[in-house]
C-alpha cells in the first residue's frame, strides 16, 4: 500500500505586531484567509492522493480480471466443444448444444451476480477527506471549544 504525505505545517507566527501591540483586525482576517486557503489546498491534495491510490488498485485488479477472463474463455470454448461431442454420443447433437448453452447461461448469471456484489463494496468517496472536512467544519463552528482540540492543526 502506498502512502502519501501532505504538508501540514501551520503558520507559527505569533499574532502580535513587532512592537508588542495586539494585531489589527485586518491582519487577523488576512491570517485566517491564508490559513483557510492553505487548508483547502491540503484537503484537495488529500482527495487527489486518495483517488489516485484507489484508481491504481482498481486498474491492477482490472488487468488481472482481463487476463483471467481470456484464459477462462479459451478453457470454456475447448471444454464446451468436448462436452458437446461427448453428449452427442448419448443424444442428438442439437440437444447437446442446447444443454451446454443452458449451462453457460447459468454460469454467466452467477458471474454477473458475484461481480455486482463486489462492485457494491467499493467506495467512490474518499473517506479520509470527508472525515477531515467534517473535522474542519466542526472546528469552524467551535474554534475555541472542546471540539477544537482535535489531532489536526488549525489556524493559530
Amino acid at each position: 500500500m502506498s502512502s502519501y504525505r501532505i504538508d501540514t505545517t501551520a503558520d507559527t507566527r505569533p499574532h502580535a505586531e513587532p512592537d508588542g501591540k495586539q494585531p489589527s483586525i485586518g491582519s487577523l482576517v488576512r491570517d485566517i484567509s491564508q490559513d483557510m486557503s492553505r487548508l483547502m489546498r491540503q484537503e484537495v491534495e488529500l482527495a487527489k492522493a486518495e483517488l489516485r491510490q484507489e484508481a491504481g488498485k482498481a486498474g491492477k485488479a482490472a488487468k488481472m480480471f482481463g487476463a483471467a477472463g481470456f484464459a477462462g474463455y479459451m478453457v470454456a470454448v475447448l471444454l464446451t466443444a468436448a462436452a458437446v461431442v461427448g453428449l452427442s454420443y448419448l443424444m442428438a447433437a442439437i440437444w447437446a448444444v442446447l444443454i451446454m448453452t443452458g449451462v453457460w447461461a447459468l454460469i454467466g448469471l452467477l458471474a454477473f451476480l458475484n461481480g455486482r456484489k463486489q462492485l457494491r463494496t467499493m467506495s467512490p468517496v474518499p473517506r479520509q477527506t470527508v472525515d477531515t472536512l467534517k473535522e474542519d467544519a466542526q472546528w469552524l463552528r467551535h474554534p475555541t471549544g472542546s471540539e477544537a482540540t482535535s489531532s489536526r492543526p488549525g489556524p493559530s
